[in-house]
């Protein structure tokens, strides 16, 4: 490297991998001081991760790549590193003259002790930490009920939410670019020495398809249809900017901007009961006597239920790493209602092999489809699976992609009764609700 030498501050990429309306980016370029940007794989993350394949990685290693040859235009790199965050700044700040470190907000329970941990650190050092909102419209206490307490109903949260809204603004990063240090070359760590292997998965768009938004409200329940944006996991990593996609929506369809809203209210219910990932965001449902029997949670896992709906789900979940809406809420509602299987275990495999996993939208989902979670609705509602494929799959398209032999002898037979599981359901609820 050269230009190491002189003052300089750190932008560190983390779930917002693009040069383009970056907050965080966008504060660093414009702070006076040439700018450093830095990406570090967490050892702790990604030691946690069971499959070394996880598409998630190559999704990351491919796009730090691209961000490398973006920023090559501006004569810059990228610094890479692999490693516990702490120990990688503890490192830099002996190697560079870091004036500040830039980067942007996250609220998931690990990245709060991350961010508390590296930011004492670099303040003992006397280099300042600065942390912005970039990967939602509206943060933590910003919006709350009149009494001052967070919102726990989704409808009067979005209303509240629609009603702070104004111009969504844009922050121009790239036009700065010029700030970037000028480095001749930067390393970039190889899948394997990262103990992981590429795969081979399909990785959706990051292409925003006016003509998918628009008819959103149409085509976003059924399955067989192109009818969903596929941007989860683009606004998982922030390869999208939430800021355009909301522009985009609000001039295009409400019902797609309501979904961008779920997103922000899960987060808040995230940041606001941390405690949600451990329990019941009701606690009296922690009090369910599940039956948890492993070979049931196998079949369910594998898609071979003998319920055609819900098989189809999970094999389009192993074979993808994505799982249509409409079938993530049918195979939830089934592992806990039907097979009384715990929340926590589909929740768990769901962030294994989901591509757009995001703790907070997915500890919400499962938590609204077992009855647990901030959802007004009752606790018997259950999904009838059959009613749901003839309503959302009328002439089995996608059952029949993703369970060809749906209609032949090899095709296992339902392992339970819908209407014996219903009961076995209301039951067990009603016990520990008492």
């Amino acid at each position: 490297m050269n230009n190491t030498r002189v003052p300089c501050v750190i932008f560190w990429f983390r779930r917002d991998l693009r040069l383009d309306d970056n907050y965080g980016l966008y504060r660093a370029l414009t702070s006076g001081l040439p700018v450093l940007p830095v990406f570090i794989f967490d050892k702790h993350i990604l030691e946690k991760l069971e499959d070394p394949d996880d598409a998630r990685i190559t999704i990351i290693h491919r796009r730090i790549h691209q961000l490398n040859e973006q920023l090559s235009k501006f004569k810059s790199g990228l610094l890479v590193d692999f490693g516990k965050p702490l120990e990688i700044f503890q490192k830099w700040v002996k190697e560079y003259p870091i004036r500040a470190v830039y980067t942007n907000h996250d609220y998931e329970p690990y990245a709060l002790t991350r961010d508390q941990e590296v930011g004492q650190f670099l303040k003992n050092k006397g280099i300042e930490f600065l942390t912005f909102k970039d990967q939602v419209i509206f943060e933590k206490d910003e919006i709350l009920k009149t009494d001052g307490t967070p919102y726990t109903v989704f409808t009067p949260y979005s209303k509240a939410w629609k009603g702070r809204l104004q111009a969504v603004e844009a922050f121009p990063s790239e036009r700065h670019g010029e700030a970037f240090i000028k480095i001749e070359k930067t390393h970039l760590p190889e899948l394997h020495t990262l103990g992981f292997k590429e795969s081979f998965q399909e990785i959706p768009s990051a292409n925003i398809r006016d003509e998918i938004i628009l008819n959103y409200d149409k085509t976003r329940d059924f399955p067989a249809l192109e009818g969903t944006t596929r941007l989860g996991i683009h606004l998982r990593f922030g390869t999208v900017s939430i800021r355009k996609l909301v522009k985009i929506a609000m001039r295009l369809n409400p019902v797609f901007l309501n979904e961008l809203i779920w997103r922000e209210f899960y987060m808040m219910i995230l940041w606001h009961f941390p405690y949600v990932t451990r329990s019941a965001f009701k606690p009296e449902y922690d009090r369910i006597e599940w039956l948890n029997r492993e070979e049931d949670f196998e079949a369910w896992k594998n898609g071979m239920t003998g319920y055609p709906m819900v098989d189809a789900g999970m094999r389009q979940l192993l074979k993808t790493g994505y799982m249509h809406n409409r079938l993530r809420m049918i195979t939830a509602s089934f592992l806990t209602k039907h097979l009384l299987i715990d929340w926590r275990w589909g929740e768990a495999w769901f962030a294994r092999k989901l591509l757009d996993f995001e703790l907070s939208s997915n500890n919400g989902g499962w938590q609204w489809a077992a009855g647990t979670g901030v959802d007004a609705a009752p606790y018997f509602r259950i999904f009838n699976p059959m009613l749901q494929a003839a309503r959302f799959d009328p002439h089995g398209e996608f059952i029949q992609r993703w369970v060809p032999e749906v209609n032949s002898p090899s095709y296992p037979k339902p392992m339970v009764d819908h209407s014996e599981a219903r009961e076995r359901a209301l039951r067990v609820y009603k016990k520990a609700l008492v």
